[in-house]
């Protein structure tokens, strides 16, 4: 189960309304060991495209060099969809190499890229097997939170 809250489940939604037509793409990175994503990081889509994304290999290769400072790694590896549903492509499953991650995808079809209900979804993908997952949105992370999720 992926437990997000709700300031960053709903930057995630605006970044992918603010790119659309393209796909947005980012990473929310939390504590090594934690499974708690507690910092955004909105990415560039290199691609510029409205059908794949792909992340700048120098914005990456900063990304991760700022997470190993911070003892931090990929929590979320997130990204939209502008005309299908969230459920992650075949190129979505052969790029995923973050087996620890939640691939979080949001839908910004008929209609949601201007406001209309966004269909936001999390999968596990791991040796290109995908599971999806349950996500619970909550207001803030409590201290129970904090510890439970560490100990996982």
């Amino acid at each position: 189960m992926l437990t997000i809250d709700q300031v960053t489940h709903d930057a995630i939604i605006a970044h992918a309304r603010r790119d659309h037509p393209d796909e947005a793409c980012g990473v929310v990175a939390g504590a090594i060991g934690s499974d708690l994503p507690t910092r955004l990081v909105p990415m560039l889509n290199a691609a510029m495209s409205p059908t794949f994304y792909e992340f700048d290999s120098g914005d990456l290769l900063k990304l991760y060099r700022d997470m190993d400072d911070r003892d931090e790694e990929p929590v979320i590896v997130y990204h939209s969809h502008t005309s299908t549903e969230a459920y992650p492509s075949r190129t979505d499953i052969n790029l995923a190499g973050e087996p620890g991650a939640h691939y979080v995808l949001v839908s910004t079809r008929d209609g949601a890229d201007q406001g209309g209900p966004v269909d936001f979804r999390s999968y596990r993908i791991v040796d290109g097997e995908v599971t999806e997952e349950e996500v619970r949105v909550v207001e803030a992370y409590t201290d129970a939170e904090h510890s439970e999720q560490k100990e996982h």
